[in-house]
């Protein structure tokens, strides 16, 4: 018999979380000391559960760095006592939360899976009770005393992708998330079907929590007819240090030469601008068209083909850090967790 695994479940908040009250018929949290009352299949898995909840359950639209950084503050106490950590979360937010967890848990070697649902928990047709299950399965799931996934993840609909590489792209359908530029890590049907050669290696090394997360990061997003007084504002922000720039296509932007000047003079200000493409698929290529070579000669950095949830976080990650001018350019443009390809 394989050894008991020890797999730590966080309630964050969530849909997941939630069963309808047969008085009021309205939904209220679930007693997870009574999971294996509504989940009775997890008694028979050799994985020892636990549950931590957070001190306040807040909606996921209501996500914050204080948030995250307090959560973070629950792995790493108890990062010694378990082999896996599973994350209810509500999907709105979770790819970017599962974003800023993997730079905050630097040299992780345990997995941890963000999972959630689009149906209540405690409702008949509900999603959460497969994707909870498959996600503690994943988080307890080890080959020769070494975690198989070791990574920040996101379980949704039979797929497991790696955190930072995810969007949620469907507010309707079970499978609300998209890895756009990055392979699933696991196709789960009647086996879970691994895709090791994408899954990151353990670091074996102690795990550094960073704690530290900076605010001053904006995001302007281009669309056609886009006034230039937005432009402005945006890049005048004094409390910015990084504005993500969401471009068209693979990187391309207006070429009239107002809104140059505009992305010249923060340049010119310190502002560190960010390239990333709207498409959920596809890289950044700045030169290759007219219409990003301008960027390019005026200082704006590339993004690749990492998603917005991903450059914001590690936006602000680095600057928690106290990363600043050449150093910070040249980090925002080195993959630090399997974020981007290069």
């Amino acid at each position: 018999m394989t050894e008991m695994r020890k797999v730590l479940v966080i309630y964050t908040g969530g849909t997941i979380g939630m069963m309808m009250e047969e008085e009021s018929q309205s939904l209220i949290p679930i007693d997870f000391e009574k999971i294996f009352q509504h989940i009775p299949v997890l008694e028979s898995m050799n994985v020892e559960i636990d549950h931590a909840q957070m001190d306040e359950i807040i909606d996921s639209s209501d996500m914050n760095p204080h948030f995250w950084i307090k959560l973070v503050e629950i792995i790493e106490k108890s990062y010694l006592e378990y082999d896996g950590f599973v994350v209810l979360h509500g999907s709105d937010t979770m790819a970017y939360t599962a974003s800023m967890l993997s730079f905050m848990l630097e040299n992780l070697n345990k997995p941890v899976i963000l999972t959630g649902s689009q149906l209540p928990l405690g409702m008949v047709r509900s999603d959460g009770r497969e994707n909870f299950i498959s996600a503690v399965e994943i988080a307890s799931a080890y080959e020769d005393d070494t975690p198989i996934v070791p990574e920040v993840c996101v379980y949704f609909e039979n797929q497991l992708f790696r955190g930072n590489r995810t969007s949620k792209f469907n507010a309707e359908h079970f499978d609300a998330f998209i890895s756009g530029n990055y392979p699933a890590l696991a196709d789960v049907g009647v086996h879970i079907k691994y895709n090791k050669v994408y899954i990151r290696k353990p670091a074996y090394k102690a795990l550094k929590a960073h704690k530290n997360l900076s605010n001053a990061v904006g995001i302007l997003k281009l669309f056609p007819g886009i006034p230039l007084s937005l432009v402005k504002n945006t890049l005048a922000q004094k409390e910015l240090e990084i504005v993500i720039l969401e471009s068209f296509g693979a990187g391309n932007a207006p070429t009239n030469k107002d809104f140059l000047s505009l992305i010249e003079e923060a340049g010119r200000n310190g502002k560190t601008i960010l390239n990333v493409s709207q498409c959920k698929s596809g890289e950044v290529e700045m030169g290759r068209y007219a219409t990003s070579k301008k960027l390019l000669e005026l200082g704006v950095i590339s993004g690749r083909d990492m998603t917005t949830e991903a450059a914001l976080t590690k936006s602000m990650y680095l600057l928690g850090e106290g990363y600043s001018g050449s150093d910070l350019r040249k980090l925002l443009q080195k993959s630090l967790r399997g974020e981007m390809s290069l």
